[in-house]
């Protein structure tokens, strides 16, 4: 647990330990703005960097996305790195973060698929501010071809196959885990996909993929669900209606996969 949150205190915390997390609305405050898709909520971030980290650690993510993360990197006093291929959703970000300067931070648009790119940003930033190691990552990559982010062939967005998809998720992933301290913790949100008329269980093949890559223990299975997802909200009764006259379930989850550096 975070030097944050002292285990005397354990009474009051509300960081939740429960393996079910549900959530009834995305956190508006502060800079936080639904305003690209795939965004995960902010009550993830907050949740596993105030147990995983302490004020002044380091959070390194690979998909910085809407800037989710770094906000709450910023109200929780945590140093932070991350990464995206798309350089407009990069401007916005730095944008809203133009006025900081409590926290060390950088998102670089880089191709995290790409190795060497990516360790020699990470070794760059990284001695910059006279750190060699980070303590927390985090990654919500897209969920293959589902939402293409950019037009670039590099982004994992425009990849329809399942292994391809996983062999470069994972080989960003184990990039980033070379930095990660011994011991330390990262998560994976990931969810399930449908495809030709199939369930693909994209999440469970990512974290089997990383488990046998990587020398971790799985420490945690969270199964999130948000019940104001935009995507369904106010078309409740339509979706159900075509779950009922079809043969498929409605999706209103994610996982977040905990693991521990060995």
């Amino acid at each position: 647990m975070g030097l944050d949150v002292r285990i005397e205190d354990w009474k009051q915390t509300d960081l939740n330990v429960d393996s079910l997390w549900l959530i009834p609305e995305r956190a508006k405050s502060g800079k936080h703005k639904n305003v690209y898709h795939g965004n995960f909520v902010p009550q993830i971030p907050n949740q596993l960097i105030r147990r995983y980290t302490d004020t002044g650690d380091t959070i390194l993510e690979l998909f910085s996305g809407g800037g989710t993360t770094l906000f709450e990197c910023e109200n929780l006093q945590r140093d932070y790195l991350g990464f995206d291929i798309n350089e407009h959703i990069i401007e916005y970000v730095n944008e809203k973060m133009q006025e900081c300067t409590t926290i060390n931070y950088a998102i670089k648009n880089v191709d995290v698929t790409n190795s060497a790119d990516f360790s020699m940003h990470i070794e760059e930033w990284l001695s910059q501010y006279d750190k060699n190691q980070v303590d927390f990552m985090i990654a919500h990559p897209p969920y293959l071809d589902i939402v293409k982010f950019t037009n670039d062939s590099r982004d994992l967005s425009n990849i329809p196959d399942v292994d391809l998809f996983i062999e470069k998720l994972t080989g960003a992933i184990s990039t980033g885990f070379q930095y990660l301290k011994k011991n330390g913790y990262f998560a994976i949100v990931a969810g399930d996909i449908y495809k030709k008329s199939e369930v693909i269980p994209l999440a469970f093949m990512i974290m089997n993929a990383v488990r046998q890559t990587l020398n971790v223990k799985l420490k945690g299975v969270v199964v999130k669900n948000i019940e104001g997802n935009r995507g369904k909200l106010g078309a409740q009764d339509i979706w159900k209606y075509r779950a009922l006259k079809s043969d498929y379930f409605l999706f209103k989850h994610e996982y977040i996969f905990v693991f521990k550096k060995l």
